[in-house]
C-alpha cells in the first residue's frame, strides 16, 4: 500500500492507504476528499480532480502528457505542479506523496 496526503483547500488533511495501479482521483472519491469532483470519472476529459503535487514530488510523479496538458488548460489557477490526478498512478515510488486540493474547481 502506499500512502497518499491530500492537504484540502481549507488545510484540512487526508491520509489514505491507495492500492497501487490505482489512480490519484480514484483514492481521493473512495475517501470522500473535498474539491474533487472528477465528473468524467477519470477519462482525463475534464479538469475536475486537478490537484497540485507538492514540488518535492513533482519530479517522480513526472509531467503531464499532452492530453493533460490539454485538459489542464480548462483547470482553476493552474501552477508548475498542477496534475490531473487521474493521470497520476499510484505506485511504490509515490509513498509518501502529498497533493493539494484547488480551492475550487473549473
Amino acid at each position: 500500500m502506499t500512502k497518499i496526503t491530500y492537504i484540502a483547500a481549507d488545510g484540512g488533511r487526508f491520509e489514505v492507504e491507495a492500492d497501487n495501479g490505482s489512480t490519484v482521483m480514484e483514492n481521493a472519491v473512495r475517501n470522500a476528499v473535498p474539491g474533487i469532483e472528477a465528473e468524467c470519472g477519470g477519462a482525463c476529459a475534464c479538469a475536475t480532480c486537478h490537484v497540485y503535487v507538492d514540488p518535492e514530488w513533482a519530479d517522480k510523479v513526472g509531467e503531464p502528457e499532452p492530453m493533460e496538458e490539454d485538459m489542464l488548460d480548462f483547470a482553476f489557477d493552474v501552477q508548475p505542479t498542477s496534475r490531473l490526478s487521474c493521470q497520476i498512478i499510484v505506485r511504490d515510488e509515490l509513498d509518501g506523496l502529498v497533493v493539494r486540493v484547488p480551492e475550487r474547481q473549473a
